[in-house]
Order: C-alpha cells, then structure tokens, then sequence
C-alpha cells in the first residue's frame, strides 16, 4: 500500500506540473536537461555548455542503480524537462513510469538502448562501450540542435569540443590494446564486457556468472565452481568488480583472487568521485586497470 501511495503522489506530482502546457526552453535560453544517470549527465552537460541546464537523477556513488527508487522531485524534473536522457534495456524502467505518466508533445526523450539497436536482456553498461558512447554523443548534440536551432553552430563546437576531451581517455584504451590485447582478464560482472572487447582484453569469466550478479541474482553453482577454478588457478591477469554491487559471493570471488596473488581492479556505475567528468571517471579506472595489468605480468 505504501508503495501505492508513492506512485499516486508521483503521478499527481506530474498531472500538477502538466497543467500549465508545453513546456518552454527557460528565460535564460537554457534547455532543461534530466539524465537518467550522472555519466549520461556529464556527457550532456558538455555538450550543452552555457545553453543547457542538466540534472542527473541517479548519481550516489554508494548506491546500487539498481534499486534507485523515484521520488517527487523526479517526477517535477522530467515533466518540465525539454530532453529526457535514459539508458534503457531495463536498466532505468522507473524512467519510462515517469514519463508514461506524463505523455508531452514538448519534451525529446532520448534512450540510449534504441539508439543503439538494444533491448532488455541485453547488456545495458552503453557507456563502457567507446562506440556508444561517441554514437549517444551525437544524438544529444543532434537532439540540442533541434530544440535550440538558433544555437545549432554553438552546440557543433561543444560537440567538437568534448571529442578533444576524450582524446586522454581513447589514447589510453588504445595504449592497452596494443600491449594487453588477448590477455586473460575476469569481470565479477557485465559491467566490464564492453570495455573488455574495446581493449582487446580476453574476458573468461563465466556469462551466467557475471549476468546474474548483474541482474541481482545467484549465480548458477557450476558457474561459480567454474569461475573459482579459474582464480584459484590463476587463469586470469586480472579480476575487475564492480564496487558499488558487493554480494557474498563476488566479495569470496575478490578474496580468492588477492589469495592468489592476482591484482583487483574496482570499477562503478556512476561516476566516481561524483564531481568527475565522464571522461575523467573513465581515464582514472583505466590508468588503475593499466597498472594492475602491468604487476600481473611481472612487469
């Protein structure tokens, strides 16, 4: 009943802020931005520069995103925004309750799973992917210059702009390539596919291991034997683990490997610090994966 009542309010909440018509661009010529998630945020925001306000709803950094629940706050954000950011494929569902709620003819809703072909079931950790990301990068630039025509040169130079800013981040990932490239690696999760496959890296972890840590659930037993033989034997260079989802198992998985003297690297789902740039955020895990990668193999 509780839970009830929440939604009642949320939706009451959106009904309120509805009632006074499309919603425009705000006084200052900002778009009003709301990110489904701070690395989305980010990435928005630069690209928005002085044109766009942006306001990322999931951005706790000792938080599970899986379990974010919504609130009124939220629900006030999306209905006045004019671009709604959300990752899909299952990943932000309390999203689309949002914005089912409040149906607008004024407000662009970008979902980086249709964007890119995806669905639920499918991994949804877009922003590990480079190509994705670069690809959303444009949709939102894309998405800016239709809102804001008149602005259309300025949001090119932001776009322009933040691909300079990824040049640290992508000579690096290329960097790991041409040194690790068909290194075994584990990954306590999905998270890490993505990344995984852009650096060349060979990622043996178990799938059914690491889509039901994902997913919240327990993994299948013969996947965890099979994973813990590959630690205790050493199979892996590296194991990487997602720092903001710790079950028992996963915490027994990082225990196993620091017996076996294989180096560990965290990763996150959000951005970490939470001031970070996204491309600060990614560059920093990557240094932290280079280095473990480096003392793996002795050098």
């Amino acid at each position: 009943m509780a839970g009830k009542r929440v939604w009642a309010l949320l939706v009451l909440a959106l009904a309120i802020s509805a009632c006074g018509g499309p919603t425009p661009v705000a006084s200052n010529g900002w778009i009003k931005v709301v990110a489904g998630q701070n690395f989305w945020g980010s990435i928005a925001a630069q690209l928005g520069g002085s044109k766009a306000s942006v306001q990322s709803v999931v951005s706790d950094p000792n938080a599970d995103p899986h379990e974010y629940e919504t609130n009124t706050n939220d629900a006030r954000a999306f209905a006045d925004a004019n671009l709604v950011i959300l990752n899909g494929a299952g990943y932000d569902d309390w999203g689309n309750k949002l914005l089912a709620a409040n149906p607008s003819s004024h407000r662009t809703v970008l979902i980086a799973a249709g964007l890119l072909g995806k669905k639920a079931g499918d991994n949804p950790h877009f922003w590990y992917n480079p190509d994705y990301v670069a690809r959303i990068a444009d949709q939102i630039t894309a998405d800016y210059k239709s809102i804001g025509p008149a602005d259309s040169a300025y949001f090119d130079q932001q776009r322009a702009a933040f691909t300079a800013s990824l040049e640290p981040y992508t000579q690096r990932i290329a960097e790991i390539k041409a040194k690790f490239s068909g290194v075994p690696v584990a990954s306590t999760e999905s998270i890490f596919v993505y990344m995984a496959t852009a650096l060349g890296l060979n990622l043996i972890s178990p799938t059914a291991f690491m889509n039901a840590v994902s997913e919240g659930n327990d993994p299948p037993v013969a996947a965890v034997i099979e994973f813990q033989d590959q630690i205790t034997g050493r199979q892996a260079r590296v194991l990487v683990y997602n720092v903001q989802t710790a079950t028992a198992v996963t915490t027994n998985v990082k225990q196993l490997a620091s017996l076996a003297h294989i180096p560990v690297v965290g990763v996150s789902e959000t951005l970490q610090p939470e001031s970070a740039t996204f491309q600060d955020w990614q560059l920093s895990q990557l240094i932290a994966l280079q280095s473990a990668l480096n003392a793996g193999s002795g050098a």
